[in-house]
Protein backbone atom coordinates (compact mmCIF):
# COMPACT_ATOMS: atom_id res chain seq x y z
CA UNK A 1 0.00 0.00 0.00
CA UNK A 2 1.78 3.28 -0.76
CA UNK A 3 1.52 6.92 0.50
CA UNK A 4 -1.30 9.33 -0.50
CA UNK A 5 0.93 12.33 -0.18
CA UNK A 6 4.63 12.47 0.75
CA UNK A 7 5.34 13.40 4.38
CA UNK A 8 6.96 16.99 3.57
CA UNK A 9 3.80 18.05 1.75
CA UNK A 10 1.32 17.89 4.40
CA UNK A 11 -0.33 20.90 4.98
CA UNK A 12 -3.58 20.57 6.24
CA UNK A 13 -5.02 19.01 9.81
CA UNK A 14 -6.98 15.76 9.84
CA UNK A 15 -9.87 17.95 9.17
CA UNK A 16 -9.27 19.71 6.55
CA UNK A 17 -7.49 16.81 4.89
CA UNK A 18 -11.12 14.83 4.92
CA UNK A 19 -12.56 17.94 3.82
CA UNK A 20 -10.26 17.85 0.46
CA UNK A 21 -11.19 14.36 -0.09
CA UNK A 22 -14.45 14.04 -1.80
CA UNK A 23 -15.20 10.31 -0.34
CA UNK A 24 -15.91 11.60 3.40
CA UNK A 25 -18.53 14.40 3.19
CA UNK A 26 -21.07 12.47 5.61
CA UNK A 27 -18.28 11.34 8.22
CA UNK A 28 -17.51 15.38 7.82
CA UNK A 29 -21.34 16.07 8.87
CA UNK A 30 -21.32 13.41 11.47
CA UNK A 31 -18.31 14.70 13.14
CA UNK A 32 -19.55 18.65 13.51
CA UNK A 33 -23.00 17.39 14.60
CA UNK A 34 -20.82 14.84 17.16
CA UNK A 35 -19.22 18.56 18.36
CA UNK A 36 -15.85 17.03 17.72
CA UNK A 37 -14.15 18.97 14.57
CA UNK A 38 -11.85 20.89 17.18
CA UNK A 39 -10.37 17.12 18.17
CA UNK A 40 -9.37 16.66 14.56
CA UNK A 41 -8.53 20.29 13.75
CA UNK A 42 -6.05 20.34 16.57
CA UNK A 43 -1.93 19.67 17.06
CA UNK A 44 -3.03 16.44 18.92
CA UNK A 45 -2.02 13.25 16.42
CA UNK A 46 -4.73 10.64 15.70
CA UNK A 47 -4.61 7.72 13.50
CA UNK A 48 -8.55 7.99 12.33
CA UNK A 49 -10.28 5.01 10.45
CA UNK A 50 -12.91 7.32 8.31
CA UNK A 51 -15.90 5.24 6.69
CA UNK A 52 -16.38 6.29 3.27
CA UNK A 53 -19.57 7.74 2.15
CA UNK A 54 -20.54 4.70 0.34
CA UNK A 55 -19.77 3.50 3.56
CA UNK A 56 -22.72 4.95 5.58
CA UNK A 57 -24.95 3.09 3.12
CA UNK A 58 -24.32 -0.16 5.07
CA UNK A 59 -25.87 1.16 7.99
CA UNK A 60 -29.65 0.01 8.82
CA UNK A 61 -32.27 2.09 6.96
CA UNK A 62 -33.18 5.14 9.86
CA UNK A 63 -29.75 4.62 11.94
CA UNK A 64 -27.73 7.62 10.20
CA UNK A 65 -30.65 10.02 10.72
CA UNK A 66 -31.25 9.31 14.40
CA UNK A 67 -27.54 9.60 15.28
CA UNK A 68 -27.48 12.73 13.20
CA UNK A 69 -30.26 14.33 15.46
CA UNK A 70 -29.02 16.45 18.20
CA UNK A 71 -30.25 14.21 21.23
CA UNK A 72 -28.20 11.79 20.28
CA UNK A 73 -25.09 13.77 19.81
CA UNK A 74 -23.48 11.58 22.58
CA UNK A 75 -24.11 8.59 21.07
CA UNK A 76 -22.51 9.75 17.85
CA UNK A 77 -19.72 11.04 19.47
CA UNK A 78 -19.45 7.66 20.81
CA UNK A 79 -19.37 6.18 17.11
CA UNK A 80 -16.90 8.71 15.74
CA UNK A 81 -14.12 8.18 18.74
CA UNK A 82 -14.42 4.09 18.06
CA UNK A 83 -12.45 5.31 14.85
CA UNK A 84 -9.89 7.13 16.08
CA UNK A 85 -6.60 5.81 17.84
CA UNK A 86 -4.22 7.61 19.66
CA UNK A 87 -0.81 8.59 17.68
CA UNK A 88 0.13 8.74 13.73
CA UNK A 89 -0.18 5.05 12.29
CA UNK A 90 0.41 4.19 9.02
CA UNK A 91 -0.34 0.98 7.63
CA UNK A 92 1.79 -0.71 10.09
CA UNK A 93 -1.27 -0.98 11.72
CA UNK A 94 -1.93 -4.41 10.51
CA UNK A 95 1.19 -5.52 12.80
CA UNK A 96 -1.19 -5.47 14.78
CA UNK A 97 -4.03 -7.79 16.77
CA UNK A 98 -6.26 -4.97 18.03
CA UNK A 99 -6.22 -1.03 18.61
CA UNK A 100 -7.65 0.73 21.91
CA UNK A 101 -10.07 3.24 20.11
CA UNK A 102 -10.41 6.98 21.89
CA UNK A 103 -13.86 5.52 22.87
CA UNK A 104 -12.01 3.21 24.90
CA UNK A 105 -12.58 -0.31 23.82
CA UNK A 106 -10.53 -2.29 21.33
CA UNK A 107 -11.37 -3.12 17.51
CA UNK A 108 -9.82 -5.90 15.91
CA UNK A 109 -7.43 -5.77 13.60
CA UNK A 110 -6.22 -8.39 11.11
CA UNK A 111 -4.50 -8.71 7.63
CA UNK A 112 -6.00 -11.16 4.83
CA UNK A 113 -4.75 -11.66 1.37
CA UNK A 114 -3.09 -7.94 1.58
CA UNK A 115 -6.04 -6.75 3.11
CA UNK A 116 -5.71 -4.84 6.01
CA UNK A 117 -8.96 -4.42 8.01
CA UNK A 118 -10.25 -3.13 11.68
CA UNK A 119 -13.41 -4.49 13.19
CA UNK A 120 -15.89 -5.66 9.94
CA UNK A 121 -14.58 -2.78 7.79
CA UNK A 122 -11.81 -2.96 5.10
CA UNK A 123 -9.37 -0.29 4.81
CA UNK A 124 -9.69 1.45 1.30
CA UNK A 125 -7.96 4.31 1.17
CA UNK A 126 -4.83 3.91 3.30
CA UNK A 127 -2.28 6.30 4.57
CA UNK A 128 -4.01 9.56 3.35
CA UNK A 129 -1.17 12.12 5.84
CA UNK A 130 -2.37 15.04 7.61
CA UNK A 131 -0.78 17.24 9.72
CA UNK A 132 -2.10 16.13 12.85
CA UNK A 133 -2.33 12.23 11.65
CA UNK A 134 -3.19 9.48 9.11
CA UNK A 135 -7.02 9.12 7.75
CA UNK A 136 -7.53 5.19 6.53
CA UNK A 137 -11.07 5.39 4.42
CA UNK A 138 -13.06 2.28 5.78
CA UNK A 139 -15.91 0.38 3.82
CA UNK A 140 -17.88 -0.01 6.37
CA UNK A 141 -18.92 2.04 9.57
CA UNK A 142 -17.92 -0.15 13.19
CA UNK A 143 -19.96 0.50 16.16
CA UNK A 144 -18.99 0.16 19.54
CA UNK A 145 -20.23 -2.51 21.50
CA UNK A 146 -23.16 -1.67 23.43
CA UNK A 147 -22.35 -1.36 27.34
CA UNK A 148 -24.33 -3.11 30.01
CA UNK A 149 -26.64 -0.78 31.97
Amino acid sequence: MEMQQKEGLVQQNLLGTLKTNKSFSTFINAVDKAGLTASLAGDEQFTLFAPTDEAFSGLPAGALDRLLEPANKDELASVINYHLVSGRKTTDVGKWKSARTVHGQTAPIKVAEGKLSIGSARVTLPDILAKNGVIHGIDKVNLPESKPN
